[in-house]
């Protein structure tokens, strides 16, 4: 008998990275966007990208902690995910918010440093999606490899762009600190996972 292509497991990440965007669009359709339907599909549409790409961070620590194969088959789909809502969030901010004004744009560069950091994490996560195949890991070799570790980097980027964007201040614990607390957290607790003396101290034990 022949061997399913995908698992019951890759089946159910498929599923789940489409919920949000069933979400946004049933919400979009019966309009129940907030007040500011833009600002909202922009938010949520960030917020998937961020959540998603922290879960194909995690597949490589998971699978050194408990050995458990299957996760990952996880990593490329879930970070592809992660770059098509991140790719929609730039869409929805280049074409709608600013109408493609790429001299309001610039100018907000210059003003906003959250543009400016959103839109280098927004580049890396281009790079590795279009380097995420198996044809471009053989024509590359070890620059892939050092390529693909700059997904940490875009994490960090994101959620620096994710704290600004909510307007958290953290030295006096006022406005929305907590999510991006804890994305910051997430990101860096696997990155350590992934540092060579971490990851064989796992290992071992």
């Amino acid at each position: 008998m022949k061997k399913p292509r995908f698992s019951p497991w890759q089946i159910a990440v498929h599923i789940l990275a489409w919920i949000p965007l069933l979400v946004l669009a049933v919400d979009a359709l019966t309009g129940n966007l907030t007040v500011n339907p833009i600002q909202a599909a922009e938010q949520r549409t960030g917020d998937t990208a961020l959540v998603l790409l922290i879960y194909s961070l995690a597949c490589s620590p998971f699978f050194t902690v408990y050995r458990w194969p299957p996760v990952l088959k996880f990593r490329r789909p879930l970070g592809l995910y992660a770059f098509f809502y991140a790719l929609l969030h730039f869409s929805i901010f280049l074409g709608l918010d600013y109408e493609f004004d790429f001299t309001l744009i610039l100018a907000d560069i210059n003003q906003k440093a959250y543009i400016f950091v959103g839109l280098a994490a927004f580049i890396i996560l281009v790079a590795l999606a279009a380097t995420s195949f198996d044809v471009s890991k053989r024509l590359m070799r070890k620059a892939w490899t050092r390529l693909h570790r700059l997904v940490y980097l875009a994490g960090i980027l994101v959620v620096l762009h994710f704290a600004w964007v909510s307007k958290g201040d953290f030295f006096n614990l006022t406005g929305d600190i907590g999510r991006p607390l804890i994305a910051g957290t997430a990101v860096i607790m696997l990155l350590v996972l992934r540092l060579p003396p971490v990851r064989k101290w796992l290992s071992r034990r």
